[in-house]
């Protein structure tokens, strides 16, 4: 965040200095006049320095979190806004974060409101976030409204944990497996090739088997670098597509076509929808607000346009329950309970309790794609391995039991 050294004129007309924190120098213009101080002269106190910015830690979803409970704590407790953020920065392990939460503190001195001092630092609060702290702060419930977002990114990014955890080890056996398979390849099967090339100068043939595996072997070993170098330019070329709005578009649409992870992946998106739609109603956010900013943390963007297509028909008074089952993409089942929920105006519970439903039954098929996936990725390592060893020795006990 840019500060701003400024010279102005208090009431009294004495020339006063100082130091101010804004995004733009408009806005520290209108914070100065906050002060009721008439300024004369603001300059960038960081004009020609270089920010280190992109190379500090980056502050995680469940960092923000704890931040957000423990001041709900503090303010629940009486203890005045201000000297809230003091202790908070005092306490903050993150460096960004600590850097962050001192600049809340300077802006809400310098008179800005709660919300606007949080949507500031769009990089590291979420839309989602600064709704429902403005929310409350507009409501007068700004403590709840903390610990409610904040309990909603512990339960993120401890779901995001969950995946990713279920995720490592057949990652690991695969990962694993490919590296004995081309130790294999390049190590030990060079050590049998003098044997196989005195069997053919002899007249004998050489299984299939043997031929694939040298051919393997010698197109490995000849264009390697090629084939890693090709790699990696498809990987840049893809992700270079996918920060394209019609990549991420083809992308999502592929990962919902995908057998056994297409499921979960989709109902892990409507999961998403459905809690932070809730969340935000639940928290006074109106539902056209709500809608825009509940598409945008789906994380699949085929869902993200069906939700936006409905803002619009929701605003002209449709329920909206229509417009979302016509787009084909929510399951049957959670439009009808959403259905149901419109006409017993209970809509915000009913989406966070489908959230959670959701959210379990994805967390069970994905343990279950898991325990699957291991046997099946150690059965074809030891396939791999064991079409090695039968290329390999099934040509010397031929010639073994021919002598």
């Amino acid at each position: 965040m840019p500060h701003y050294n400024y010279t102005a004129l208090n009431e009294t007309g004495a020339k006063t200095t100082g130091r101010i924190t804004a995004n733009s120098k408009r806005e520290a213009l209108e914070a100065i006049h906050r002060l009721k101080l008439f300024p004369l002269g603001v300059e960038d106190s960081q004009k020609g320095e270089i920010s280190l910015e992109v190379f500090q830690r980056r502050v995680s979803d469940t960092q923000i979190s704890a931040a957000l409970l423990q001041l709900a704590d503090l303010l629940e407790n009486g203890v005045p806004v201000l000297h809230a953020f003091q202790i908070l920065e005092k306490q903050t392990p993150n460096p960004r974060l600590q850097s962050v939460i001192k600049n809340l503190h300077d802006r809400i001195s310098e008179g800005e409101s709660v919300d606007s001092a949080f949507s500031a630092h769009s990089n590291v609060f979420s839309e989602l976030t600064v709704s429902i702290i403005r929310a409350g702060a507009e409501g007068a419930f700004l403590e709840d409204a903390l610990r409610r977002v904040g309990g909603f990114l512990d339960q993120q990014a401890e779901l995001r944990g969950k995946v990713i955890a279920a995720m490592m080890y057949p990652a690991i056996i695969f990962c694993v497996g490919l590296m004995f398979v081309v130790g294999i390849l390049v190590f030990l099967v060079p050590q049998f090739e003098e044997i196989f090339v005195i069997m053919e100068a002899q007249g004998q043939q050489l299984p299939w088997a043997t031929q694939s595996l040298f051919w393997m072997r010698d197109t490995l070993m000849t264009y390697g670098l090629y084939i890693i170098g090709g790699g990696v330019v498809l990987f840049i070329w893809i992700q270079g597509q996918l920060s394209t709005a019609w990549g991420v578009r083809i992308w999502d649409r592929i990962k919902m076509r995908l057998p056994l992870l297409g499921n979960i992946i989709l109902e892990g998106a409507v999961a998403r929808l459905c809690r932070v739609l809730g969340t935000l109603l639940n928290n006074g956010v109106p539902i056209i607000k709500s809608l825009e900013i509940s598409s945008q943390s789906t994380g699949n963007s085929i869902l993200a346009d069906a939700v936006r297509r409905s803002v619009e028909s929701v605003s002209s008074g449709e329920p909206l329950a229509k417009p979302l089952s016509e787009s084909g993409i929510i399951p049957p089942q959670v439009m009808a309970m959403i259905g149901v929920a419109e006409e017993s105006n209970t809509l915000e519970t009913v989406l966070v309790n489908t959230a959670d439903s959701l959210e379990r039954q994805s967390a069970r098929q994905l343990d279950m794609l898991v325990r699957v996936l291991e046997p099946m990725l150690l059965l074809g390592v030891g396939g791999v391995v064991f079409y090695i060893i039968v290329a390999l020795v099934f040509p010397i006990f031929n010639m073994d039991m021919g002598g």
